[in-house]
């Protein structure tokens, strides 16, 4: 075995003493929950995974997650310049309040976790909140008489189901929802016509999301280099890297920026255009509160908006996924054609070995 540098083992040695002293603030609890985030998401850049530090901590990796989104939240926070008194309330507690708020912009966090702050709401609530306001941020113009204020924009979604709906019991809670969000005159003016006029929009249901799992093996192809065609030489042969699969979609990459996902020749596929592959976790679609990893498959050339799909636009400098019950004033860049989610596999072990099958 080659010696390391001095220089280099110092380094590593002073890594794992850092790594140490942080798992041991952890393992006591020393700190707040923010510092506990920083700790966390520091250990798992140096090559610790979720279930080493829950076993070394007894943070379980599902409280890992929410106290790292949460810690990057509240940092934003600072940012953006919320009260003092909002920043020390979550500085003590609130990492699943702030979790819900992840997939706003820096900017919205910070009045969002003012507005849950103000009306001491729940993660339940905060999650709610935090869904109005992003589907308030695609308007390109406010809606008549509300302003930008976020409690405006959980005022207006108040409105908007009020709206469609006719039992007069939960039309009243949503009406006094709203009024207790609304922040303008302007805003309550718009609610307050409710109470008068019984007028129902109807609603139109989302449609189901395009969900396929990957249920056979057949379906689940192994991504094989292709050398070239003959004549070829050694040295073709040879120059062609190793392919490392990455799980749970058998994913491949190469040394020239690029990567294939398998999937099955389904139908739907083989009609797209210009189908363009997307990994994400299954809870940032549209109503889906379940984590699992997906491969969003999205047709870049299906651009004109239509009630029954859903399509992927810009947000804030990112990429989402939304589906709109009206033509909306954003553009539109490609419509989601297929989410494939992993194949489930009992016993993987006892897959590869085929002759314990037979047996």
């Amino acid at each position: 075995m080659t010696d390391l540098p001095p220089n280099a083992q110092n380094s590593e040695n002073t890594n794992n003493d850092v790594a140490q002293e942080l798992l041991r603030k952890l393992r006591q609890k020393q700190g707040n929950w923010v510092e506990w985030g920083t700790a966390i998401a520091s250990l798992q850049k140096t090559g610790y995974n979720p279930q080493e530090i829950f076993e070394a901590t007894g943070f379980e990796p599902i409280q890992q997650n929410q106290v790292i989104v949460g810690s990057q939240v509240y940092n934003s926070l600072e940012k953006f310049g919320v009260s003092e008194a909002t920043r020390s309330h979550y500085a003590t507690r609130g990492s699943d309040v702030l979790y819900e708020l992840r997939l706003l912009t820096q900017e919205e966090r910070a009045t969002a976790a003012e507005l849950i702050f103000v009306h001491k709401l729940d993660a339940d609530e905060a999650r709610e909140v935090a869904k109005a306001i992003k589907e308030f941020s695609y308007f390109r113009t406010l809606p008549e008489g509300f302003s930008s204020h976020p409690g405006d924009a959980v005022a207006h979604q108040a409105w908007k189901l009020a709206r469609q709906n006719s039992d007069l019991q939960e039309r009243s809670r949503l009406i006094a929802k709203g009024l207790r969000f609304a922040q303008t005159p302007a805003a309550r003016k718009q609610i307050e016509q409710l109470l008068t006029d019984f007028t129902t929009v109807p609603r139109r249901p989302a449609p189901i999301l395009p969900f396929y799992r990957l249920e056979y093996e057949e379906q689940l192809p192994r991504m094989v280099p292709v050398v070239g065609e003959l004549p070829l030489s050694a040295q073709d042969l040879q120059a062609i890297p190793v392919i490392t699969e990455i799980e749970p979609f058998r994913m491949v990459k190469f040394a020239g920026e690029q990567a294939w996902v398998p999937l099955p020749g389904w139908q739907v596929l083989l009609a797209a255009e210009d189908p363009v592959a997307i990994l994400a976790s299954s809870d940032r679609l549209p109503n889906q509160s379940q984590r699992e990893s997906v491969v969003v498959v999205v047709d870049r050339a299906q651009r004109q908006w239509d009630v029954s799909n859903y399509f992927v636009v810009e947000n804030a400098g990112e990429l989402d996924f939304q589906w709109f019950e009206t033509e909306p004033e954003i553009p539109l860049l490609g419509r989601i054609i297929i989410i494939v989610r992993p194949k489930k596999i009992l016993d993987e072990e006892l897959t590869k070995d085929s002759w314990q099958i037979d047996e």
